[in-house]
């Protein structure tokens, strides 16, 4: 069986963690493989709530080994606290069912508040950045200047690299930007025992995922964010830091890119933005209002209220073809019910002439109109449907449409937020 990559074909919020939480039954290894704390993913799974992180979704699944590879930067006190929730809630977290790459970089406090200096900074030029730290810390994992997982845990390594790079933090925080600066003590005394609770989780996650796959064990490939988000092929500068594409799998994770079977693409049945950035379907009206009402569209991270539009099939097309998607998940499709019409963009309109592909610059894609294609819309409630011939007619029309107008098949569709709302119309595993 093969082994799968799950990406967001948008800007992040598409609903990975149901899916990959669908997936996991399947998968014996679940690997995290970028990204930090500023993703989310919300489950329902028997009516209980569940807010991941860090940590994989598969952690719900005994049996499962979950991991976060060398491209995750990770804030132990965010980490080490989802651990202790969910042990509390019964789950079992513990070496045998969880690891953290010995070489995952780390958000040190000076990399937060770096963040939330220079946003504050840029008053109405920022970019929406959670705050989180996430972006600094990539900077000094390129600088060569990082701290990882392996340091923590050696108490002279750490205190030898804090000396080193802290003068200069405190210099930015201080003198650039009119913030505190901090003391060496504050910062080393936690953080050292932030790595003896991370040593017994410390391991080789490309040696784990070699021999994973040598036993022919599934392996899925969890990203976090979105295609549209990605450092590279994102709508730059309103990204984040890291790449969220199939491809990043490999780098991210220490495993060649042959053991990447299958690529499924996460597409919420509309599109949702948070933060900054251009959104050429955004709606500002009452149906705006409805997605965010009925889909819950608020960040699971932040709380930050999402900004909705009609599904932007522009932004999907291209992520089929970065990500090489091999097929889709369709999520919320159930928050469409009572829209009549359902609308999908089908091209831009820019400066008088139609536009099929994603403009290179951000001035140009602000000038973006869309041009949408309506399609009746349906009033029933399909959270209890099953089967996709079970489906509403206009349901199954706007299905047929968006894959044929993405080129990729259809696998998997969610009618509702519960693990069990979900129609798999061909399994990604077979």
């Amino acid at each position: 069986m093969p082994n799968i990559v799950v990406v967001g074909t948008q800007w992040g919020d598409e609903g990975k963690g149901k899916i990959v939480d669908l997936l996991t039954e399947q998968a014996r290894v679940v690997v995290r493989y970028q990204g930090g704390n500023n993703a989310g993913h919300t489950l329902v799974v028997g009516g209980e709530k569940f807010i991941f992180h860090l940590i994989p979704s598969g952690i719900l699944h005994p049996g499962t080994m979950c991991c976060l590879g060398n491209g995750v930067v990770l804030d132990p006190a965010v980490f080490l606290g989802e651990i202790d929730r969910l042990q509390s809630r019964g789950v079992k977290v513990g070496p045998e069912n969880l690891r953290v790459s010995e070489r995952t970089q780390v958000i040190m406090p000076y990399h937060q508040r770096l963040d939330l200096a220079r946003e504050r900074a840029k008053g109405a030029g920022k970019i929406g950045t959670t705050g989180r730290g996430i972006g600094p810390c990539y900077e000094d994992k390129v600088a060569r200047r990082g701290i990882r997982v392996a340091d923590l845990v050696d108490p002279q390594l750490l205190k030898a690299k804090l000396t080193e790079v802290l003068p200069e933090k405190n210099f930015l925080l201080e003198k650039l930007l009119g913030d505190k600066p901090f003391t060496f003590e504050e910062i080393f005394a936690p953080y050292e025992k932030f790595g003896q609770r991370l040593k017994p989780l410390m391991a080789n996650v490309s040696i784990i995922l070699h021999e994973a796959a040598k036993h022919g064990k599934n392996i899925l490939f969890e990203g976090a964010q979105g295609t549209h988000l990605d450092i590279d092929h994102g709508t730059y500068p309103f990204v984040t830091s890291s790449n969220p594409v199939a491809g990043g799998a490999a780098t991210g994770c220490g495993i060649g890119p042959k053991a990447l079977h299958r690529v499924l693409g996460i597409v919420k049945a509309y599109t949702t933005r948070v933060g900054g950035g251009p959104f050429p379907t955004e709606c500002l009206d009452s149906i705006g209002d409805h997605m965010v009402e009925v889909g819950q569209e608020f960040g699971s991270t932040t709380g930050r209220r999402r900004r909705c539009g009609w599904l932007d099939l522009v932004v999907l097309q291209e992520s089929a073809r970065l990500n090489g998607l091999t097929g889709l998940a369709i999520t919320k499709l159930d928050v469409l019910s009572t829209l009549d019409p359902v609308r999908i963009c089908v091209a831009y309109e820019v400066d008088g002439q139609r536009r099929d592909s994603m403009p290179p610059t951000l001035a140009e894609l602000e000038r973006c109109r869309p041009v949408f294609e309506d399609l009746p819309g349906w009033q029933e409630d399909i959270s209890g449907v099953r089967r996709v011939q079970d489906l509403p007619a206009n349901t199954r029309t706007y299905l047929k449409r968006l894959e044929e107008l993405a080129g990729v098949p259809i696998q998997v569709v969610s009618v509702g937020p519960d693990r069990e709302e979900t129609i798999v119309v061909q399994n990604p595993f077979a």
